[in-house]
């Protein structure tokens, strides 16, 4: 049975939203609503959406749209919820959606695309099969290149330069979940996050460390100021080493990841770099893909909304352990 999915907001990254349904077998773009008539929507309401006839509702609106849009959803027997990040705007609100979703038997799922990304699946793959050891390291280096100067985001994204929180909660969330993927939960944060740009409001800059039981550190370094060496800073976002006993897996910005053994020199590609169609190696796609697997029973759903309720609070702890300037556990 083929889904029809029903897209809600039609704004700048919703884009990457629709032209990945156009390539996703069983799941079809039905409508679309948005409230600005300048973008060719179906509908002009989500009511107006809700009434066509959906099987999945794709939320892709703004963080204070979502619990309404969740809860008008909820009654309408849906077979699953996608709603973006960030998810809700408080951890209190994304508690609560998601227990009512859960109360009506509805899947909620947040569209974390990140951990779709190619080199990270290939990394997992590899991590997975023991080709590295026992990972101890894994760093990224996000280097964006866009946050210079008083036009900074205002180009693409420019409610960017009055968001209280920027690259954490923003950005960097996407590298919590993935190092939750390829690492598991963390038991500590430590976090030094400042601003650079005097013309936002938000941080721009920042190192968080997380520690694991095992002896394992995870470095999140972000710079929204700086770039790396790439054509094009929006495919990688910035550069990755994944570092254990018998191995190191390297991502660098043409998305390629190569495998280099413990005591040799060089290393072996096991992911090329090349174009990928859509947003950051077609991660869109494949997270919509993923969804569409999930709905069918074919899959468990990895970014459902009570698992990133988990993403959430580490995303808090950051901020937390920023603030107070010290190492912060990570509560249960």
């Amino acid at each position: 049975m083929t889904l029809r999915v029903g897209l809600l907001g039609l704004g700048y990254f919703a884009q990457f939203h629709r032209e990945a349904w156009g390539r996703i077998d069983g799941a079809t773009l039905a409508a679309t609503a948005d409230a600005n008539p300048e973008t060719g929507a179906t509908y002009a309401s989500l009511e107006a959406l809700l009434g066509h006839g959906i099987d999945l509702l794709d939320i892709a609106t703004p963080p204070p749209t979502h619990a309404a849009a969740i809860r008008a959803a909820l009654p309408h027997g849906l077979r699953a919820i996608i709603c973006q990040k960030p998810f809700c705007t408080s951890m209190e609100e994304a508690q609560a959606v998601t227990a009512e979703a859960e109360a009506a038997a509805v899947p909620l799922i947040v569209h974390e695309n990140f951990r779709f990304q190619p080199w990270f699946r290939s990394m997992k793959q590899a991590l997975d099969a023991g080709q590295i050891g026992t990972p101890l390291n894994l760093t990224f280096r996000l280097r964006t290149g866009d946050g210079q100067g008083p036009e900074a985001y205002l180009a693409r994204q420019p409610y960017f330069q009055t968001m209280p929180r920027l690259l954490i909660h923003e950005t960097g969330v996407h590298y919590v979940d993935v190092f939750r993927y390829l690492l598991g939960r963390p038991q500590g944060v430590y976090a030094d996050l400042r601003r650079l740009n005097p013309a936002i409001r938000g941080e721009d800059a920042g190192h968080v460390l997380f520690d694991y039981a095992n002896g394992a550190r995870a470095l999140f370094d972000g710079n929204r100021l700086l770039d790396f060496d790439t054509d094009t800073p929006r495919r990688t976002f910035g550069e990755s080493l994944l570092e254990g006993t018998e191995g190191t897996l390297s991502l660098v910005g043409t998305g390629q990841v190569t495998l280099r053994r413990k005591g040799d020199a060089g290393g072996d590609v096991i992911l090329e770099g090349r174009d990928w169609p859509g947003f950051a190696g077609d991660c869109v796609h494949g997270f919509q893909s993923h969804v569409v697997q999930a709905v069918q029973g074919e899959v468990a759903a990895e970014t459902s909304a009570r698992s990133y309720l988990d993403v959430l609070s580490l995303v808090e702890t950051v901020y937390a352990a920023s603030a107070a300037g010290t190492r912060l556990p990570v509560l249960p």
